[in-house]
């Protein structure tokens, strides 16, 4: 990749461009995406492409999202600066710190201890202090840190799973794809009110399956 001063600035314009296009309009998010620069997350072979609006594989059988995606679960999601959020699939380490730029704190979890390492590397390098990463099983959350003001969940599971709704927070918000990992998926946001949970359909997506157990 090209260090030219104003190839990186026009590229980073046509990136923004790009993400706007696709819908995502929320300033506080577009700051964070224009201040995290996706091309620390993508290594090898891939690395001249992170600043295409496409999903990319990295490690363990993995991907990173779509920025356009990124943008849009993050919008959904509607973080506010007092925040305690939980990430479920830290994967690169991309959503983590673009969700750590716009809350109190951001939880994050992985099944796969490499990526969890390497996405840890990567924190330090922007000098992320507020994510706390761990492996687990994100299938059952993180009850020891519960209730979450937002979860993110970033691989796709057949129903919204049972332990992550009952670690949200009453007015709390989680994002999730929804449905076969082979068909297609949904993005559902979740409400969390004194009743019980409202579901809002937002887009078709294709993510990998939320498995159980540790990588």
């Amino acid at each position: 990749m090209s260090d030219d001063p104003a190839e990186g600035a026009e590229r980073k314009m046509r990136f923004l461009f790009a993400l706007r296009q696709r819908g995502v309009t929320d300033p506080r998010v577009l700051e964070a995406m224009e201040r995290i620069d996706r091309g620390e997350f993508v290594r090898g072979l891939f690395e001249d492409r992170a600043y295409e609006d496409t999903p990319l594989p990295i490690p363990c059988g993995q991907t990173i999202s779509q920025p356009s995606v990124v943008g849009l679960m993050t919008q959904a999601l509607d973080v506010g600066p007092r925040d305690k959020v939980l990430e479920i699939g830290t994967g690169s380490g991309y959503q983590a710190a673009i969700l750590s730029l716009l809350c109190r704190r951001v939880y994050t979890v992985d099944r796969h201890r490499r990526l969890v390492t390497e996405a840890e590397e990567i924190f330090r390098h922007f000098g992320l202090s507020n994510i706390t990463t761990m492996v687990a099983d994100g299938s059952r959350g993180l009850a020891e840190q519960a209730p979450f003001d937002r979860i993110m969940v970033t691989a796709a599971a057949e129903d919204p799973p049972g332990p992550l709704l009952a670690q949200l927070k009453i007015g709390g918000i989680m994002v999730v794809p929804v449905g076969q990992s082979d068909a297609v998926q949904t993005l559902i946001r979740v409400r969390r009110n004194e009743n019980g949970f409202d579901y809002d359909e937002l887009r078709q997506v294709r993510f990998v399956p939320l498995v159980e157990g540790l990588g």
